[in-house]
């Protein structure tokens, strides 16, 4: 029976994938086998030993430690795309209030309810809320994943000039594009060119494609007058210091953040949505749903697919051949180790497939053998630099 902890409040479309003959699901359950997620900080938490994955029910996991996950032999997966079209409704939504001063509008006549002949004074005040429209305006796609794609497409629809940018553009991804949108080589063509500039990148902190603070004053300062930029992705993306500075100065015309914090809640020209990204029923259900099949198929077959921390590594089953599923570092000689533990016992070799950890000396390799033997378990895990072995049934 394996076990599954609940964090958060899931959606029920999620609970309900659980076969109950398989799985006990509980909040309560202080030695689980998989853990399912939302927005509880798990940074400082210490897991059991049993612990084999973590699936986040949505697409940031910056609430999970992976890096460290990894090390202990935890999966950690994500939901990408499940949340897609809430997001992008969200993005529509950004690009009209930050266009025409709707909020502000509506706000002001509030302000003039119960006075005289209030139809007279909209009349004479609406000019202060004037913006312009979006058709014939250019719009700069930073990240063409699941959301980016979308909103690329719906912009285009909408009768923007786009221009996409994602360096790491899947030929999948690509597929889904207007052939409309302008391939902008890098984040700085969007900046010298674009209107509107809205951001679907992922939070990387260091390195050469470190995004944090991709939008700082160097950045703001190539961008045209009177920019509007829209962040429904990461907080750390926009440095908020040098935001502030460019809407004083009127060099960004509006800022748009999923993200408010003590700096930008209250700040002119800042239009701060309470996290509202992924707020929709369909959304939660989507995401659930899917970060608890992603999480059976791991337990049960051995399958990685969207983890945040180890390779993609799927492979059918054949009925009636056991699986073994090993975690092991990335050194020389490994497979031949391990292969060599398995026919030492006179077990075949069926099938196997074997993916490296990005950024870490991890591999992952399945293996599905003839027979298995808690002799040949033992023997796998006596190999120098195994971190994990599992065999399914």
């Amino acid at each position: 029976m394996y076990k599954i902890q609940t964090l958060n409040k899931i959606a029920k479309t999620g609970a309900e994938q659980f076969d109950k003959a398989k799985y006990t699901v509980s909040e309560a359950e202080t030695n689980p086998d998989a853990i399912l997620v939302r927005s509880a900080k798990m940074h400082d938490m210490q897991f059991n030993p049993e612990l084999l994955c973590i699936a986040r029910a949505g697409a940031g996991t910056n609430n999970i430690p992976s890096e460290r996950c990894a090390e202990e032999g935890i999966v950690v997966f994500n939901t990408p795309g499940a949340n897609a079209e809430a997001v992008k409704e969200l993005v529509l939504a950004s690009l009209l209030i930050s266009s025409r001063d709707i909020l502000g509008g509506i706000d002001w006549v509030k302000t003039i309810a119960g006075t005289e002949d209030v139809a007279a004074q909209v009349e004479a005040g609406k000019n202060a809320f004037v913006g312009p429209e979006l058709t014939g305006k250019t719009l700069g796609v930073i990240g063409l994943g699941a959301v980016g794609a979308k909103i690329a497409n719906d912009a285009v629809a909408l009768g923007m000039t786009v221009y996409g940018c994602d360096p790491f553009l899947s030929v999948e991804a690509a597929w889904r594009l207007s052939s409309q949108i302008i391939h902008a080589q890098d984040r700085a063509q969007i900046y010298k060119n674009c209107d509107y500039i809205t951001i679907h990148a992922p939070y990387i902190k260091d390195g050469k494609d470190a995004t944090h603070h991709m939008i700082d004053a160097t950045s703001l300062a190539t961008m045209k007058d009177g920019v509007r930029i829209i962040n429904l992705a990461r907080a750390e993306l926009v440095d908020d210091d040098a935001i502030i500075a460019a809407l004083e100065s009127g060099k960004v015309a509006r800022y748009v953040t999923d993200f408010p914090n003590d700096k930008t809640a209250g700040a002119k020209g800042v239009i701060a949505i309470p996290h509202l990204g992924a707020s929709t029923p369909e959304s939660e259900e989507k995401c659930a749903y899917m970060a608890a099949v992603q999480i059976i198929d791991y337990l049960e077959n051995g399958n990685i697919v969207n983890s945040v921390n180890m390779p993609f590594v799927a492979l059918p089953r054949s009925a009636g051949v056991p699986r073994v599923c090993i975690l092991h570092r990335n050194i020389p000689e490994m497979i031949a180790k391990i292969s060599g533990a398995i026919s030492a016992r006179g077990i075949n070799i069926e099938n196997m497939v074997n993916a490296a950890v990005r950024g870490v000396d991890l591999a992952y390799t399945m293996i599905d053998v003839s027979s298995a033997s808690a002799d040949m378990k033992a023997a796998i895990e006596e190999v120098g630099g195994i971190v994990r072995v599992r065999i399914l049934a």
